[in-house]
Formats: C-alpha cells, structure tokens, sequence
C-alpha cells in the first residue's frame, strides 16, 4: 500500500447520515487519499467533502472521489473486482443489521472478498476510527497476501 491509499466507502440508506458524519469528521484527512463510492454514497460524499473544503478556503482541487454503480445495481460487484485486482486498499461500509437488503448475496461477498484478499474493512463508526487512526493509515504498508496456489492447483 502507498502512503495515499484507495479507499473504498459504501453505506446502505439507513446508514448514509452515519457514514456522511464519519467523512464530514476525518474529511482532513480523506481528501488526501483517492475516494472509490457506489452511487447515492459517491454523492454525498463528494457534496460533504466539498462544504468542508470551500468553507476552510483550501479549494476543491485535491479531491479524488470515483463513483461507481448503485450497490444493487452492481456497484458492490464493481467495488469487489477493484479489490480482487489489488486497487482498493482499505474498505469502509457501515451496512444495516437491521434490514434486510435486495442484493444479500452481493453485500456477502463484498465483505468475503476483502477477507479473502487482506484488505482492512470497517462496517461500524468504532472500527473505522480505529483504521483512519492507526499509525500505518498514512504510511507504507506490506499487507501480507494469503497464498491460495493450492486452492487454485488443486485436481479436479
């Protein structure tokens, strides 16, 4: 990982204002790094960090937000191929334990993905504080990748 990281920030409906207070609180600190977010998220987002820039008159300039597809409309599967190809290095997603969603399947394996490739996620305020808090969020990091060559060789 280089000291500027993608990060990838996803929240469903009920938890966007959680998310959205999360950005608005660390937006020092992510508009230095490179911003991946499905649909509505990517909005909000961006209209956030951009308030917070123009009313400290540092300019809108270094923000590098990428919005992607609506998470039911394949945005989720388009944020796991970034992080199955090495492009997402840390994962924030506050999704809602309380609801049930139409796309299940796809939120499961956006967080099975990240597992499977060693990619930091955060699905809650607390955890994500404790990710955009660590020492090694603004430095180099070596994640250790898990070695699946006897998954992938193995006889059929």
């Amino acid at each position: 990982m280089e000291k500027n990281k993608t990060i990838g920030l996803v929240a469903h409906d009920n938890m966007k204002h959680n998310l959205i207070e999360w950005v608005e609180y660390n937006w020092e600190t992510l508009k230095n790094h490179r911003l991946v977010c499905t649909g509505t998220t990517g909005r909000l987002v961006e209209e956030a960090i951009t308030k917070k820039m123009e009313h400290s008159k540092s300019g809108v300039e270094n923000i590098h937000i990428l919005k992607l597809k609506s998470g039911p409309l394949g945005g989720d599967q388009q944020l796991g191929a970034m992080i199955s190809e090495g492009n997402i290095d840390i994962l924030i997603f506050f999704w809602d334990p309380m609801l049930p969603q139409p796309h299940e399947v796809d939120v499961k394996a956006l967080l099975r993905i990240c597992v499977v490739y060693n990619v930091p996620s955060a699905s809650n305020r607390a955890t994500a504080d404790f990710l955009i808090s660590s020492p090694l969020f603004n430095g180099y990091y070596s994640p250790k990748r898990i070695d699946y060559s006897s998954y992938t060789n193995r006889k059929i």
